[in-house]
């Protein structure tokens, strides 16, 4: 006899795994629901016909489950072997285990019951949902997956959010409405049965889909953990989090965080399950889906997607369907704006695929909006910055395989400071969009958003610091004091501008040995202690290195390099020099250099700027309108940055233009044979002194500088007029670092009259030369 509630019958459907389970959901349920019918669903129970229980509309189903409670909410002590062993045992015990698990804790199982429904409720949902209402079993199966969606959220209920995980989702996709016409448009398109598209797309879904369960979570935790525990100090934004808390109760988040590391998904996963964030879908190339890391992450939220697909159009349709679904199913999702580490130590330029892909699948869901979290992760130091140093000079990216895998775990074991991580202001994708103008630049316009609040955001670092103070005096040895003649200035600049920066730490002289100290553990600066005091340089060799660690800061400086230059070129014209000229000077080097920053828009840039000159001079629009006046406002700065900051990429530009200038006016064979060839003229040019910092030979930033020759339309093949375009070009480039090469005599001589050791002149007659001409086309200037 069945239970009756209010004269309606109830059906008890459990979700079991083995036959403890089994008995631990019948004696709930006569507890619960004396009298009720119970249809059990799982192992070593088969597949149930349901139709029985499904023939009448006011049958109320209750659906049941047994939740083993994970080992943190026993107390158990985590981390390495041990740990991992707990889990898969303890996540869900093997079933010959189970009885013997319950005898010595009772309280380790316990039944959860998910949200009620009737029949009739479940029949109007399905035939919202379903794709084909006429297929025999299909209502029985969509009971069965409603079930165990409403299970998953009973669970967690018990365990937290942090166990948010997805089931059957291949299965739900492909069962609506919307999957069918898809596979009828990509039929039409792609002149194909509809039956070998769907088959192809089921594919698809398949192979990158995150099977999550919370067993592979936690395993995937601690097998994980060597990769990134021992290695540093983790700081918080804890404000951040909390206010996302509150707005992923109506919205998804979409976390895109810089990346610097292997190790930031896997440290940004430990922060947010800490703080029971339910697990984000990470989105990240397959070239990381080898033995063990491919099929313990899959299950644990790992999303694998093909690094090249080209114009597979049925694979890019599947991962448009398998984004807006999570997004209606209010999963959290995460990927790396930039498309992979950065090689240069500041922001890449973003990638659009994945937001594109986001855009489409919102345009067919009006009701879904999720929110775009910026996020900042930055190192004191990082074990795997010599590898990618290595590549800038042109050697081969290592394959990611389990041996690659087994250094990385040994390089990690090993305290290298602190990572912090901070969460930028979230906003909207759907009203990102809609301010932005319709048209192929509205993605890139959303994208620069968040590159430039992940900017914002990002603290500066004594590492940073230290290796801008040792990169900006070249070859030079500098003493104790001296490198806090040109740190000191700069941390009191960033705190004027509320820029987090290690201010106590590097206004000391004992805080500005610790982080050289550790600089030189790991072999990037050298200290030489023969003399009458210590003084210290980058090692040779590791200059790449040091440039890494210096250029997460030069966001913060950009803007005051840029006013130093245009000042500099203003003053050198001459006569009566209106600030309408200096702000041409700056747009035109703000130009060359659009590739490597995140600048704003004009209207915004003036004001930014204008806030620069008020810090060097505060009565810099009563100064004359003349060179004089110029030089007078320059020369009340306390510091000079231009030629630190900007001087590599300058250097990088003067290489792959002097390389273009070479060809005539033919086109390059082929991008990376011209990168290579770049590379060899760099090296030369370095020797010969021709450029001047030996960071700037680098792959990447003569990347960079060919996506500026290719948008100044430079790369060919042309005629008489490309030639002379690539000679402006060249001419324009040297015409800048002559005025870097001012600015930073400046710096040096003030660096010299604060030590008493030198009463010269701030600029040398050859540097004064240099930057009065402004022709320079064939002028040999450096």
């Amino acid at each position: 006899m069945s239970e009756q509630r209010d004269g309606v019958q109830v059906v008890v459907l459990g979700e079991v795994g083995s036959r403890t389970e089994r008995e631990l959901v019948e004696r709930w349920a006569d507890t619960e629901h004396p009298g009720a019918r119970t249809v059990l669903v799982g192992s070593p129970t088969p597949g149930p016909d349901l139709t029985p229980a499904l023939d009448r509309d006011d049958v109320r189903i209750v659906p049941a489950r047994v939740v083993w409670l994970p080992p943190e909410q026993s107390g158990g002590k985590r981390g390495g072997a041990v740990e991992l062993l707990s889990v898969l045992a303890m996540r869900r015990p093997w079933p010959a285990l189970q009885s013997h698990v319950l005898r010595g804790a009772p309280g380790s199982a316990r039944v959860v019951a998910g949200a009620e429904a009737t029949v009739r409720e479940l029949r109007e949902s399905f035939a919202g949902q379903s794709r084909d209402e006429a297929e025999a079993g299909s209502f029985g199966r969509f009971v069965l997956r409603q079930a165990t969606l409403a299970c998953d959220r009973a669970e967690r209920q018990v365990v937290g959010d942090r166990y948010k995980v997805p089931r059957l989702m291949v299965e739900q996709i492909t069962a609506t409405s919307r999957f069918a016409d898809l596979v009828a448009r990509l039929a039409r398109t792609e002149e194909r049965p509809p039956r070998e598209v769907e088959a192809r797309l089921r594919e698809c879904l398949s192979e990158m889909v995150a099977v999550q369960s919370a067993a592979a979570i936690d395993a995937f935790r601690a097998a994980m953990a060597p990769l990134h525990s021992r290695a540093w100090h983790v700081e918080v934004d804890e404000a951040g989090l909390e206010r996302l808390r509150a707005l992923n109760r109506q919205h998804s988040l979409v976390f895109l965080p810089s990346h610097r590391s292997y190790a930031d998904p896997l440290l940004f996963a430990e922060v947010l399950h800490e703080n029971d964030f339910p697990r984000n879908h990470v989105l990240g190339g397959d070239n990381l889906s080898f033995w063990p890391i491919g099929p313990l992450g899959k299950r644990a939220g790992l999303v694998f997607i093909r690094r090249t697909f080209g114009a597979d159009t049925v694979y890019k349709a599947a991962i448009q369907e398998y984004l807006g679904h999570l997004m209606e199913k209010r999963f959290n999702l995460e990927w790396y704006i930039e498309g992979g580490r950065t090689r240069t130590g500041k922001l890449r330029r973003p990638r659009y695929g994945l937001l594109r892909y986001l855009a489409a699948a919102m345009e067919e869901r009006p009701d879904v909006d999720p929110l775009l979290v910026p996020v900042s992760i930055v190192y004191d130091q990082l074990h795997e910055v010599g590898a990618m140093a290595a590549e800038q000079r042109g050697a081969a990216k290592p394959a990611e395989g389990w041996q690659w895998l087994a250094r990385y775990v040994r390089d990690q074991r090993r305290n290298i400071g602190t990572a912090q991580l901070r969460i930028g202001e979230p906003f909207s994708f759907r009203e990102a969009l809609a301010e932005s103008d319709p048209g192929s630049a509205q993605l890139e316009k959303v994208a620069f958003r968040v590159c430039a609040e992940i900017n914002r955001i990002t603290p500066v670092t004594a590492t940073s610091l230290v290796t801008f103070a040792l990169l900006s005096a070249r070859d030079r040895a500098l003493t104790l004091p001296q490198i806090c003649d040109v740190v000191a200035p700069l941390v009191d600049y960033l705190q004027s501008r509320d820029i987090p920066v290690p201010a106590q730490d590097l206004r000391s002289i004992d805080g500005l040995r610790r982080a050289l100290d550790e600089l030189a553990a790991a072999d990037v600066v050298g200290r030489y202690e023969r003399g009458t005091e210590p003084v210290f340089s980058v090692r040779p060799g590791r200059h790449h290195v040091a440039a890494f660690y210096r250029n997460g800061a030069l966001h913060h400086l950009v803007n005051r390099a840029l006013v130093e230059v245009a000042g500099v070129r203003a003053a050198t014209r001459g006569g009566q020099v209106p600030w309408a000229t200096a702000w041409a000077e700056l747009l035109r080097l703000r130009d060359l250099v659009k590739f490597e920053f995140f600048f704003s828009d004009k209207h915004e840039l003036r004001y930014e700027l204008r806030r620069e000159l008020e810090l060097i001079d505060p009565e810099w629009r009563s100064r004359e309108a003349t060179a004089d006046g110029a030089l007078q406002v320059l020369g009340n700065a306390k510091f000079y940055v231009a030629h630190a900051v900007l001087r590599s990429f300058l250097d990088a530009q003067l290489v792959v233009a002097e390389q273009l200038f070479s060809l005539g006016d033919d086109a390059p064979r082929d991008s990376e044979s011209f990168l290579d060839d770049c590379l060899g003229l760099g090296r030369q040019m370095l020797l010969q002194h021709r450029i001047d910092r030996a960071d700037s030979v680098s792959r990447e930033l003569y990347a960079g500088a060919v996506r500026l020759a290719e948008n100044r339309n430079l790369l060919g093949p042309g005629g008489p007029e490309l030639i002379a375009a690539r000679r402006t070009y060249r001419a324009e480039v040297r015409a800048f670092l002559g005025a870097l090469a001012y600015t930073g005599e400046m710096e040096h001589a003030r660096l010299e009259r604060m030590l008493d050791r030198s009463q010269r002149s701030p600029v040398s007659p050859a540097v004064a030369e240099l930057v009065d001409d402004p022709g320079m086309a064939d002028s040999g200037a450096q």
